[in-house]
């Protein structure tokens, strides 16, 4: 009991304020209004913290970057994998989104004045090519607006940049990676300090809302964990079952399900991909994949391959989209996938703040009002463990289908093998 409380005391805490905050604006109505000035501060010092967030995390994570210990096939055959599955994923998140409405409403114009900022509100259509807005997303023409949470596209491209220049420079960059990565941990332990506010700005949020637009958006959420939920149970049998037998037939199919009930459990219990990485890998040795594999699949998988993730990605953007009609209305399916995959593969798995990155992505790039991040939040929160039971199996049958194509289709035999000789030398 003390390591369940341990471990989900934030998303107790974080549920708890969203209730309370959910019954005060339905019994409260439009009074409730009063307390939004508390939700906005959460808000605002979140905003403040983004641009350095985004900056420093990339930026250090890829000057940091070292080369990995397996040859360059069995990288390629990873992220490779990676995308395919990621791309299931995303189908799957669009198949059931796209018969459900998450949330309905009755007035879109009033909800979008209550997200939207005068700058939205007031911001012409420009008639631009797909080139010109391509450029437009991704660069900016002045080094200061780089620090608007408008270009965070256009950040993360610098970001990376300055990542590989750095890498690129070597030992005489050293002086400048220590001051990136102790500068990160400086904003981490700030978002941390700001999340100790998060149940009472989340909290004062939700009361502020539902007082103002109903109970509509309460129901939104609930049905929104309710299908999310349902989903994630589904894609964990049936789609990881066909992964197994795709990677090792009926024996692999077999192994899968006799070895990965330990990494599922921790992830449930952790909510924490990164801290189910021993575990997972751990299960993947057990269900025959080689230990070079494993050990290298697993790691990136947890940066890099977030199945639940990336199915609540399609949630969130789907949920917007029911609030925000008009807006979807103007991308179109492509758009869609492309985001929701970017917010997830291009994202590192930080402690703290890689799901805010994720959001801002989202909002930025589909053109949702900024201001409805904290949504994207509350759905984060209700969604955080089936969504990480998802993230970290996924990544042990993704490592079935890596040793498939690099070991062949007796990978299961050779890891035998192996394991009989090794024996036998003792």
């Amino acid at each position: 009991m003390k390591n369940f409380w341990k471990n989900y005391k934030a998303t107790i805490i974080l549920l708890a304020a969203i209730v309370v905050g959910t019954f005060c604006g339905i019994y409260f109505g439009e009074k409730a209004a009063v307390v939004q000035p508390l939700g906005d501060i959460f808000l605002n010092m979140m905003f403040i913290v983004i641009v350095p967030l985004i900056f420093l995390t990339i930026t250090s994570s890829i000057a940091k970057m070292s080369s990995p210990k397996r040859l360059g096939k069995i990288i390629i055959t990873i992220f490779a994998t990676f995308i395919f599955t990621s791309l299931v994923a995303v189908f799957v998140g669009l198949g059931v989104t796209q018969n459900v409405d998450l949330v309905t409403v009755d007035d879109e114009e009033a909800i979008f004045s209550e997200f939207a900022t005068d700058e939205e509100i007031e911001a012409p259509e420009e008639d631009m090519s797909i080139l010109e807005r391509t450029v437009q997303v991704l660069t900016v023409n002045d080094f200061s607006a780089l620090l608007s949470k408008g270009n965070l596209i256009a950040l993360l491209v610098v970001s990376l940049l300055v990542g590989i220049a750095i890498h690129m420079t070597g030992d005489a960059a050293k002086p400048m990676v220590d001051f990136i990565v102790s500068a990160n941990a400086v904003v981490m332990q700030l978002i941390k300090i700001i999340m100790y506010y998060a149940p009472i700005g989340l909290g004062c949020y939700i009361a502020a809302l539902v007082g103002t637009l109903g109970d509509q958006i309460a129901v939104g959420f609930l049905r929104t964990f309710i299908i999310y939920t349902v989903v994630c149970i589904a894609f964990y049998f049936v789609v990881y079952s066909i992964y197994a037998l795709i990677a090792g037939g009926f024996k692999g199919f077999k192994s899968f399900w006799k070895n990965i009930l330990p990494a599922t459990i921790t992830s449930i219990a952790t909510c924490s991909s990164a801290a189910s990485i021993p575990v997972n890998a751990e299960c993947a040795k057990k269900i025959g994949v080689s230990d070079d594999i494993a050990e290298t699949t697993i790691p990136l998988g947890t940066s890099f391959h977030k199945d639940g993730s990336i199915i609540g990605s399609v949630f969130k953007i789907m949920f917007l989209a029911a609030l925000f009609p008009s807006i979807a209305a103007t991308a179109g399916m492509g758009k869609l996938i492309v985001v929701a995959l970017l917010a997830n593969l291009l994202v590192m798995a930080v402690p703290i703040g890689g799901g805010t990155i994720s959001e801002m992505l989202i909002l930025t790039m589909m053109g949702f009002p900024l201001y409805s991040l904290p949504i994207l939040s509350i759905i984060a929160t209700i969604i955080d463990a089936p969504a990480t039971m998802l993230n970290v199996v996924g990544d042990s049958s993704s490592s079935m289908l890596v040793a498939r194509i690099i070991d062949g289709k007796d990978w299961m035999n050779k890891k035998t093998k192996t394991k009989a000789k090794k024996e036998d030398k003792k």
